[in-house]
């Protein structure tokens, strides 16, 4: 079975997007994101612009293996899992990564209850996941091969034979090419250098 080596994301922050009920307003946005620290700055953002919003409910997920993703749901002061969860649920359904939902709440004074709640989340962050354009982009291993200059030849050809992606390169006596490989051809490349005589080749 071929591994999977592509995942969906967003490149652009969503349009705003409406939902409400019963005098409640849930405002759902969608961002593209790979740190903790994006995802305080688009929170920090969005409690200037709403500072009489009641509650910042969020998930996010970044990573693009299953061992080393990370993922967070926030309820902010909402019945537990009554707003993080079911945001996060639309992120695993659309199946992305690399993206953070807020869903904020003006209260309409009348209480909606946890059925209530974790529908109002989810629909909206749905919504806001419809509201954004929808990349898909390929997992890769980074590969630095390093080698002296006489081999570079060698190197070269194999690069242009196999159309790889070289995302840097120091030339001088020893010389390092760094190449960028989708995950499903990274052990096939992998072996091909390190078969080679005077070539040493190691993910980064």
């Amino acid at each position: 079975m071929e591994e999977k080596d592509t995942y969906k994301t967003i490149t652009k922050p969503s349009e705003e997007v409406l939902f409400k009920d019963r005098n409640s307003k849930f405002l759902g946005y969608a961002f593209p994101v790979t740190t903790e620290e994006e995802v305080k700055e688009h929170l920090e953002e969005l409690k200037k612009q709403h500072h009489t919003a009641g509650h910042f409910c969020y998930a996010y997920q970044f990573g693009t293996d299953e061992k080393n993703l990370t993922y967070r749901a926030n309820d902010d002061g909402e019945p537990n899992n009554s707003a993080g969860m079911p945001i996060y649920g639309q992120i695993q359904s659309f199946e992305f990564t690399n993206i953070l939902i807020i869903v904020l709440r003006y209260y309409g004074g009348v209480k909606l209850g946890v059925g209530g709640l974790i529908n109002a989340y989810r629909t909206t962050a749905q919504l806001a996941l419809e509201a954004s354009k929808i990349v898909k982009k390929t997992i890769n291993i980074e590969y630095c091969i390093s080698f002296e200059y006489k081999n570079m030849n060698k190197v070269m050809r194999i690069i242009k034979e196999k159309n790889l992606n070289v995302t840097n390169q120091i030339l001088e006596l020893d010389c390092k090419v760094f190449i960028s490989v989708r995950k499903s051809k990274s052990q096939e490349i992998f072996e091909t250098f390190d078969n080679l005589f005077e070539i040493k080749i190691i993910e980064v």
